[in-house]
């Protein structure tokens, strides 16, 4: 499994309420959609306000409305506006851009999900990056016990062995989402990297094993029983939004791709009351939401190549191991998996383990820590160096207990 990305094409169970009724089930979860669609913002205003706006619109601009919804995190309306023919839509947005009515307006963005010490789990000899993390010595001081960690993904198998008792909440964003939310695999093993239950004689372990994982479903496979999957920005606002109102304490964004204005302010808004947004970086350089200043950004560290740096090279991005990490998958079952999602699940584990020792932590302690405590590297194939996390020296450095050995 890869990171989930971004496609560079602008593009339930849900209990986010609009201003009046709920908003319908959107028509279609098919990405040509998104080209016809709009999403616009109003500032906060009476409900009443907002639904003459819309009516407005939708007569100034020969509109037709899809969805309403009231973002509780920024205390805004959102509307997404269907245009028939798509040829308008560059033109429609500019003047949309320029009406006093209009808060702010954008494309609706097309994401993708791509598949990229003793314990009595069975599998966890295989676990190469649970011993890369030293994750039985860390778990000696925390276990993630009570944090909540929103994975916004697709759906997750809440009936897998090994993630029983870890789902405290499992919401769809997604048309018809809930009829296929326990068959989704990128989910499925986002979920058991971060949070499969420890020595419970079953499969493997978690970087954070009591984590409570708020299961957020924002993007749905392209095809049944595929890896790789796609989102909107409406579904990701809608999870977003969800997980900054149910207070969750780290998101796990295992995507990434070109900017989205409306996503940025959602994940400022969750920066701004201390939740911690840990993205997946999938390429050279990070891309959007792993460049977002605050989002800590993680790479994909493989198997071999590594060695230590010269003297004074500086560190260079946080990374995790990614390249055959076996996790849950759909089913009871267990697979491999490889890519910067799976390099983002574990950073949000080692998170969530900060958390419990130290709920008042900020997501730029978080980072320092995460920076400090790391082993630098030198990728032997692009001659960079990359700061390898480790989740034991992390808690060892928080804790101020000395080294690991």
């Amino acid at each position: 499994m890869t990171s989930l990305r971004l496609a560079a094409s602008l593009a339930g169970l849900s209990v986010l309420a609009c201003s009046t009724q709920p908003a319908p089930a959107p028509a279609s979860d098919s990405p040509a959609a998104a080209e016809h669609q709009v999403m616009v913002t109003y500032p906060p205003a009476p409900p009443s306000l907002w639904e003459q706006k819309t009516r407005e619109l939708e007569n100034d601009y020969d509109l037709r409305t899809l969805w309403s919804w009231t973002m509780t995190s920024l205390g805004e309306q959102c509307v997404i506006f269907e245009l028939a023919d798509v040829r308008r839509v560059d033109a429609v947005l500019r003047r949309l851009s320029s009406d006093p009515r209009v808060g702010s307006v954008q494309r609706v963005s097309t994401f993708e999900a791509r598949a990229g010490d003793t314990y009595n789990d069975p599998y966890g000899h295989l676990q190469h990056n649970a011993q890369t993390l030293r994750l039985g010595q860390a778990h000696r001081w925390a276990t993630g016990k009570g944090v909540k960690v929103a994975v916004v993904d697709t759906g997750i198998d809440i009936g897998h062995p090994d993630l029983k008792g870890r789902i405290a909440v499992a919401q769809s964003f997604v048309d018809r989402g809930e009829q296929t939310f326990t068959s989704d695999v990128h989910g499925t093993a986002v979920a058991g990297v971060l949070a499969a239950v420890a020595n419970n004689e079953i499969g493997i372990v978690g970087v954070a094993p009591n984590a409570e994982v708020l299961a957020l479903k924002a993007c749905w496979p392209r095809t049944a029983g595929a890896r790789d999957a796609v989102c909107t920005s409406y579904t990701l606002a809608k999870a977003l939004d969800f997980a900054i109102a149910n207070r969750a304490q780290v998101v796990n964004l295992s995507l990434s791709g070109p900017d989205d204005p409306l996503l940025a302010r959602l994940l400022k808004a969750a920066l701004a009351r201390g939740i911690t947004v840990i993205a997946a970086n999938g390429g050279s350089r990070p891309a959007f939401p792993a460049n977002l200043e605050g989002v800590l950004a993680v790479s994909a560290l493989g198997l071999t190549g590594p060695s230590p740096p010269p003297p004074r090279q500086a560190a260079g991005p946080l990374a995790a191991p990614a390249v055959d990490v076996l996790t849950t998958v759909p089913h009871a079952a267990y697979d491999f998996f490889s890519g910067s999602s799976v390099a983002a699940a574990q950073v949000s584990g080692i998170a969530a383990l900060l958390l419990e020792r130290n709920p008042h932590i900020t997501p730029a302690q978080i980072a320092a820590l995460l920076r400090q405590s790391a082993t630098s590297l030198s990728d032997g194939e692009k001659g960079t160096a990359i700061s390898r996390v480790d989740a034991c020296a992390a808690l060892a450095t928080a804790l101020g207990t000395g080294g690991c050995d």
